[in-house]
Formats: C-alpha cells, sequence, structure tokens
C-alpha cells in the first residue's frame, strides 16, 4: 500500500487510495456471488462453491484493507490474536457440533 502512515502504537492507516480499492474489491467481490445466485448459470453446487470461494476472498480484502493486518512487525500481534480468536472460535463451534449431534444419536430410540 503505497503513502501509508503509522501512529505511534504502530498502526497503519491507508491513504483514500486504499480504501477506495478496498472498497471497489468488496462491491465486487459481493456483486458476482449476488448475481449468480439471483440468474443460476452454474449448478447448485458449482454456486455454493463460487459463493464460498468470493465469501473468503471477501474476508481477506476487509482484514487487509480495512483492519489493516499484515505480516509486518507492528501488524504481527494483530494477526496473532485475530488467529486465536478463531482457532477458539472454530473449536467452540466444532465441540457444540459434536455434541448437539451425539445427544442426537444417543436419544435416538431404535
Amino acid at each position: 500500500m503505497a503513502n501509508v502512515t503509522t501512529t505511534r502504537t504502530g498502526g497503519e492507516h491507508g491513504s483514500a487510495r486504499s480504501y477506495n480499492l478496498g472498497f471497489a474489491l468488496s462491491a465486487i467481490l459481493t456483486i458476482i456471488p449476488f448475481m449468480l445466485v439471483m440468474h443460476p448459470v452454474l449448478s447448485r453446487p458449482a454456486t455454493l462453491l463460487t459463493v464460498v470461494v468470493f465469501a473468503v476472498a471477501q474476508l481477506i480484502v476487509q482484514l487487509v484493507y480495512f483492519l489493516h493486518m499484515s505480516r509486518s512487525s507492528e501488524g504481527g500481534w494483530n494477526l496473532i490474536s485475530f488467529a486465536f480468536t478463531l482457532l477458539i472460535l472454530l473449536i467452540i463451534v466444532a465441540l457444540s457440533v459434536w455434541i448437539i449431534w451425539s445427544m442426537h444419536y444417543n436419544m435416538m430410540v431404535n
């Protein structure tokens, strides 16, 4: 990102150009899946896969352009804390699904 300024704490602030680019990419990554769902031209599994891929790309664009997450030394701690948060959420969701499935399986009357 060109013309990036930092704060006293090392946080980066993007330029107006980078914010506009992030906004344009976000809009494109939203409009294309929306149009694919509203006017289906692909099979359902292909459409679902396309929407998921665009959602992941949208997440990356949001993290880079608006939350300024990077692998730089200043942004490294933000990236590590974000990864740790994702890990905790993954564990909570996975264990919740496992508990619900186990309760459903064990409560079924044969």
